[in-house]
Parts: structure tokens; C-alpha cells; sequence
């Protein structure tokens, strides 16, 4: 769905205050921390320090402002008062935000303390991905491009990439059309316009690419057991290429 100037205008507005939520959880010190800890955090500075909205509370009976993967999960990961991060962890924070009618959404996937270098590596290389993906976008583009790019990057440094989630359009609602696929030919799939506006999401794993959900119903895990990462911002085709409208100050040399 092709966003107006004035529709964009909003959005960046919602990207924006997303990531200023990631700013202030860079500040924190993770270790030690339920995951409930966090998200009772996140929802606190989204609702009261920014008078927004965690979009993703309520969506598809989902009752809480982020999703917390944490090493061998994918992604859907639910806050937990008895799950303490702990030192050497990585741990996904997947955040959506609502104001003024727009969603943004975007991840990041923090090491905590003394990582192991595999783990150190798996995160590197998931967020290269996702830039490998991004700056495919631009006006004439496919879909398939995208996902060509960012599965290449993973499988050429041994990793691979999960192909039951994938990326989204987004803009009143959550999630719109196009589907952006982690995987794909170039030259195929939507052709990309001015306006359009949608998630680059890579979630790449240190093993199989095959993922299981456990019973809960939402936690998605890896069917080996091995490390799994994953970022993702929200980008807007514009006139000559791509604008990540939820950037953050520490990734504006990664652009």
C-alpha cells in the first residue's frame, strides 16, 4: 500500500519515537533482569515518557508491548517473571509503537556481557542482513531482491535464514501487504514503488533454518537448539532510495 506525503510524514513520527525506545534500553543493564522486567519497562516508557501506544498489546490476543527472544528462540518470545537474563545471553526485543493512527516496528538483538565470540559472530552477521536487504530498496526494485541479498550474506558466512516468518507492510495496520520474504530471485515479486512502506526482518540461525513453536502457542524456537538472531527496522521507498524510518543514532555509519 502506497503511503501519501502526509501519511509518510506520520510514520516517521512513529519510527522516530520506536527508536528512542531502543536509545533507552541501550542504556540499561540487561543482566539480571526478568524478561517481564523489560516489558513492563517498555510499556511504561512508550505509553507515559512518550503518550504512545505499544501496538503490538492486544494484537491477536497478544497481552504485552514487546516480544523477548532469548538465544535459541526465533522470535515470539513472551515476557516472563521467571526468565532472568543472564550474562553471555542474546536476547531479541521485538517493539511495535502506535501514534497517531501509524505503527512502526522494529528489533534488535542485544549481547549481554560476555558473549560467547560465536554468539558475538551469529549477531554481526544477522544485522548485516538486514542492511544487505535494505539497500536494495529503491524505486523499480523487487521484493525478491531483498531477500536474494540478505539470504546470500547468511548462507555465505554458514548461517541460515528462517523462511516461516518475514517481513510486512505496515501503516494503519500492523501488518500489510507485501510479504518481504528473507529469500528470493532477483527481479522477482512486488515491484517496489515511491511510498511504499514495509519491515526488513531477518531472523538467521546458527544451524537449520527449521524452526518449531512450543506449546504455548506463540514461542517460536530453533529445531536444533543452536543460537538464533535477528534485527529489524521499517523503511519507506522514496524517490531515489530507501529512508529507514526507525534509525537510531548508533547505526547512522551503518546506513
Amino acid at each position: 500500500m502506497v503511503k501519501t506525503p502526509e501519511e509518510l510524514a506520520l510514520m516517521r513520527v512513529s519510527g522516530r519515537l520506536l527508536a528512542s525506545v531502543f536509545e533507552m534500553l541501550d542504556t540499561r543493564q540487561l543482566a539480571g533482569m526478568s524478561t517481564l522486567d523489560v516489558n513492563d519497562l517498555v510499556d511504561a516508557f512508550i505509553t507515559v515518557d512518550l503518550g504512545a501506544r505499544p501496538a503490538s498489546k492486544g494484537q491477536y490476543g497478544f497481552q504485552y508491548a514487546l516480544n523477548c527472544s532469548l538465544n535459541h528462540v526465533v522470535c515470539h518470545g513472551i515476557p516472563d517473571p521467571d526468565v532472568i537474563i543472564r550474562d553471555g545471553d542474546i536476547i531479541n526485543f521485538d517493539i511495535t509503537l502506535e501514534t497517531n493512527g501509524f505503527i512502526a516496528d522494529s528489533s534488535k538483538t542485544y549481547i549481554v556481557g560476555n558473549a560467547s565470540p560465536a554468539a558475538r559472530r551469529l549477531v554481526r552477521i544477522a544485522q548485516e542482513t538486514m542492511w544487505r536487504g535494505i539497500r536494495q530498496v529503491r524505486p523499480g526494485a523487487h521484493v525478491g531482491d531483498i531477500g536474494h541479498a540478505i539470504e546470500k550474506h547468511a548462507k555465505s558466512n554458514g548461517c541460515s535464514v528462517v523462511r516461516d516468518y518475514c517481513g510486512h507492510g505496515i501503516g494503519r495496520e500492523m501488518h500489510e501487504e507485501p510479504q518481504v520474504l528473507n529469500y528470493g530471485r532477483p527481479g522477482t515479486g512486488p515491484l517496489l514503488q515511491e511510498g511504499m512502506v514495509f519491515t526488513v526482518e531477518p531472523m538467521v540461525n546458527q544451524g537449520t533454518r527449521r524452526v518449531e513453536t512450543e506449546d504455548d502457542g506463540w514461542t517460536v524456537v530453533t529445531q536444533d537448539g543452536k543460537l538464533s538472531a535477528q534485527f529489524e527496522h521499517t523503511v519507506a521507498v522514496t524517490a531515489d532510495g530507501v529512508e529507514v524510518l526507525t534509525l537510531r543514532q548508533d547505526e547512522l555509519r551503518l546506513r
